[in-house]
């Protein structure tokens, strides 16, 4: 005898549209009861982000009652993969114009195979988490050093890939990462002088002017330090865990072992960040092409030059592309094999016999 659930089906799919209109762009959402609301934001991409995230909280479901939205209706968001796997999560796709965008609960698999999709971190989504013990036990597990940090920041650069626009530079999505990481409740941002210019970034006003143009902060006052921003991206304003948390993550990000390469070309030190912050739980690493080139911030051919490169520096050890699969499969190197050779000076090689 086969028992009936006791819950009904959720549909957790949530669609906006963004309209033009003579008095500028409006937001039609066919689940509010007003259809079209007009744009409070300054961006509109942010709007979108923002009235999606509310719609999220209002409809929450425990995670055993979540199903792949996707897998329901035959997988019809892209295309023929090996299946439906994974945990169910929160995938953010937006159309080719940027126009339509669509927030689903997908499974691990078919998020990484739908095209312009980023998976919502359970920073942004404000999901609840199970509260630690105030007293844990000597004997309770802690979590390896690091790993804690590393998934923040894999989480918020999976944000940012649909957050900003697709052809942001790698220094402006290092900067931006910065400051998601290190915002207040009030998307107030304070970066000390000394963070840029570990960083190398002091005196590029380019880069704010990238972030600037994409509607996702303010330009700062570059009279005042340390430096202080508003950020418009209404998204992370509501992040978990609090802001120590996520300034450790913010500090990881600078040295994110084992690949860290902080001396390196913006590019360079994205890429390598991007790999980093996959799970260390794993001998070997392996994502998509168009994942870890949207990652990244730039187009495949590209980005294989980058892990190149990073082979080439005694970071990587090796990677490979699947291209049946598009898969890219990589290792770290080992640590002996990324020892600098100490050069003697001059005057010292003289009293060689």
């Amino acid at each position: 005898m086969r028992l009936g659930s006791a819950h009904a089906e959720v549909r957790r799919i949530w669609t906006v549209e963004l309209r033009p209109r003579s008095g500028g762009p409006v937001l039609v959402c066919p689940s509010c009861t007003a259809h079209t609301l007009p744009l409070t934001a300054s961006s509109a991409r942010s709007a979108v982000l923002a009235h999606l995230a509310r719609h999220a909280h209002t409809d929450a479901l425990p995670a055993h009652l979540r199903s792949c939205q996707c897998r329901a209706r035959g997988c019809p968001w892209h295309p023929r993969h090996r299946g439906c796997a994974g945990p169910v999560l929160l995938a953010l796709t937006r159309d080719r114009s940027g126009r339509a965008w669509r927030l689903a609960d997908t499974c691990t698999a078919c998020a990484a195979a739908t095209s312009h999709t980023a998976v919502v971190p359970d920073t942004l989504s404000g999901s609840s988490r199970p509260h630690p013990s105030p007293c844990p036990s000597s004997s309770a597990r802690r979590p390896r050093p690091g790993l804690q940090e590393r998934v923040r920041v894999h989480e918020m650069l999976t944000y940012l890939r649909t957050a900003l626009p697709r052809f942001t530079s790698p220094a402006a999505r290092l900067l931006a990462l910065q400051c998601a990481l290190r915002a207040d409740a009030r998307g107030q941002v304070q970066l000390p002088a000394g963070l840029l210019r570990g960083m190398r970034l002091r005196g590029n006003g380019e880069l704010w002017l990238e972030l600037t143009h994409a509607g996702w902060l303010e330009p700062p006052d570059f009279r005042a330090l340390p430096l202080h921003l508003r950020l418009l991206d209404a998204a992370v304003l509501d992040q978990a865990p609090g802001r120590r948390a996520r300034c450790r993550a913010a500090h990881w990000a600078l040295h994110p072992t084992p690949l860290s390469m902080l001396a390196a070309a913006p590019a360079l030190r994205l890429t390598a960040l991007v790999l980093a912050s996959h799970s260390p739980t794993e001998a070997e690493h392996s994502t998509d092409m168009d994942v870890l080139a949207g990652l990244c911030g730039h187009c495949p051919q590209q980005t294989a030059e980058l892990l190149d490169r990073l082979v080439t520096t005694g970071i990587l050890g090796a990677w490979h592309h699947n291209r049946e699969t598009d898969e890219v499969f990589w290792h770290p190197s080992q640590p002996q094999a990324r020892t600098r050779t100490c050069v003697l000076p001059r005057w010292h090689r003289t009293l060689q016999p």
